[in-house]
């Protein structure tokens, strides 16, 4: 993934690297003058061609596998401004995970990739080889997604018959999931049988767990698919009246829910050897990077409760007379939420951290580390401006729940 660097100052030259940086800082200045406009009720028309341009400049590079430009535009448009930065993300990733498909006189059709996380409970690990042996489990997980109601009964969705860990997912760059989701669409509506070396490519196996065979192991595993239907499709709009939406997505999630008790035994059969059942848990479905992005949160957070609850049972420290200190710090130019944990003396027992999106609504990052440190047992818990080079906690404050 790209580190939070701010990017070189940029030459002056005609090499192929240079014109890439011009592409680059293009991208960045569309998305912040685009952004000051995108709750204004009128838009200029120099202004609407700026967006064309825009979503036609992400498009060839999405095409040209410019991965570079992309990420690089991203990373500059956090030091210009958090809503530009935001919004050239989420317009990339769009672009990256859903394909339109126009043709004359015809209804538009759109493709998109969507994920399923899960966090793996099981002793000794999965292996991958054991994984999507039983044909018949998977053809029934597939027909779940329609037949419970997640997808739209005139859609077609595939299923990747593999549980892609998390370096896998991160390995895939834009324009890789771009033509992912290409293959996917020729794959879903040529008759004949169609070479897909992208889907084929983002199987790259999974990395070493080192899981001894009586460990208690926790995984998390992401299942990939892709969603075929209407662009116009009632089922996927939602209303835009508040309370109707509100009751629209409460359904969908109610719907969900059961999905996940149901499918969870076709999952074992998929996932392990016959009679092995391994413990799982949902996360949403969402869209490839969000899915992607609540993973790796929930992986990070499950992460330093591990090592913060590993502290106290090593120092003998019972959590209810231990006291922690939250607060964001700057680590070689990356953003992360670090986590002290203190004895009741003072003395430093651990210091954990998980990375931070410099968009994230920092409130919400502490209260969801406060609620986990809860969990523990850990109550007496404050809240830093940050952490500074040398690593001292500035103006910490009680923790006060919202």
């Amino acid at each position: 993934m790209p580190k939070n660097k701010r990017p070189a100052p940029r030459k002056s030259s005609d090499t192929a690297a240079d014109k890439d940086d011009v592409l680059t800082q293009s991208l960045c200045d569309l998305a912040l003058d685009l952004v000051e406009q995108e709750d204004s009720d009128t838009m200029s028309e120099v202004l609407r061609q700026k967006e064309v341009e825009f979503q036609r400049m992400i498009r060839k590079n999405l095409n040209q596998k410019k991965d570079e430009v992309l990420y690089e535009a991203i990373e500059r448009a956090k030091y210009e401004d958090v809503g530009a930065y935001q919004y050239l993300r989420g317009h990339i990733e769009e672009a990256a995970s859903t394909v339109l498909i126009r043709r004359e006189g015809a209804p538009t059709i759109e493709i998109n990739a969507f994920v399923v996380p899960l966090f793996v409970h099981s002793t000794g690990g999965l292996r991958q080889e054991q994984g999507f042996q039983d044909q018949d489990a998977f053809e029934q997980l597939v027909q779940s997604f329609q037949q419970a109601g997640l997808e739209s009964p005139k859609a077609k969705v595939v299923l990747m018959n593999h549980a892609y860990d998390l370096d896998e997912i991160d390995r895939i760059t834009y324009s890789h999931l771009n033509e992912m989701v290409r293959d996917a669409w020729a794959s879903m509506t040529d008759k004949k049988v169609t070479a897909t070396p992208a889907l084929e490519r983002s199987i790259a196996g999974w990395s070493d767990s080192g899981f001894g065979a009586g460990d208690a192991a926790v995984e998390l595993r992401f299942l990939l698919g892709f969603a075929l239907k209407r662009a116009d499709d009632p089922f996927y709009q939602a209303p835009e009246e508040e309370a109707a939406a509100d009751a629209y997505f409460a359904a969908r999630m109610a719907r969900y829910q059961a999905w996940t008790v149901r499918v969870a035994p076709l999952l074992q059969r998929c996932l392990a050897a016959p009679g092995a059942a391994p413990e799982i848990h949902f996360l949403y479905q969402d869209l490839f990077h969000g899915g992607k992005e609540q993973g790796m949160a929930e992986y990070f957070m499950l992460q330093m409760m591990a090592e913060i609850n590993a502290a106290l049972r090593q120092h003998g420290v019972a959590a209810g007379q231990a006291g922690a200190v939250v607060g964001p710090a700057d680590v070689r130019g990356d953003m992360v939420l670090r986590v002290n944990l203190y004895a009741a003396g003072g003395a430093l027992l651990a210091s954990s951290e998980k990375p931070l999106d410099l968009a994230a609504d920092l409130a919400v990052e502490v209260d969801d580390i406060a609620d986990a440190l809860a969990t523990l047992g850990v109550r007496d818990v404050a809240v830093a401006l940050r952490f500074d080079g040398a690593g001292l906690a500035l103006e910490a404050q009680p923790y006060q729940p919202r």
